[in-house]
């Protein structure tokens, strides 16, 4: 699921960077295009969501806890940069789901939990 997650987070994340870096070269066009209010937090959600997913999903069958922490923070930053739209449901759900997979799979191979 994360890294599902990750690789659609990364598709936006390069829309979403490109976009902003489109709009500091030419200008805002009037009417159709405008700036984002915080270009900083698109460029770095944009770099480390994805990248926080992808590692999360290939940690997560021998690190869980670990990884249920990586896949609910790039979520988190996500959404902080994104909001919830139709292009980020997926992604956003996959990390989420990622995320609360791993926290309750707890030790893959053993019979004990995390905590």
């Amino acid at each position: 699921m994360g890294i599902i997650g990750g690789v659609l987070a990364l598709i936006v994340g390069f829309f979403g960077f490109g976009y902003t870096e489109f709009i500091d070269r030419h200008g805002e066009i009037e009417g159709l295009a405008r700036q984002v209010d915080n270009v900083g937090l698109i460029r770095a959600a944009s770099f480390a969501a994805p990248i926080l997913a992808i590692a999360g999903g290939a940690m997560a069958r021998y690190r869980a806890l670990w990884a249920g922490g990586l896949l609910l923070g790039s979520g988190a930053l996500f959404y902080a940069a994104f909001g919830f739209g139709v292009f980020t449901m997926f992604p956003l759900g996959m990390m989420a789901l990622g995320g609360i997979m791993a926290l309750a799979a707890g030790r893959p191979d053993e019979p004990k939990a995390h905590f």
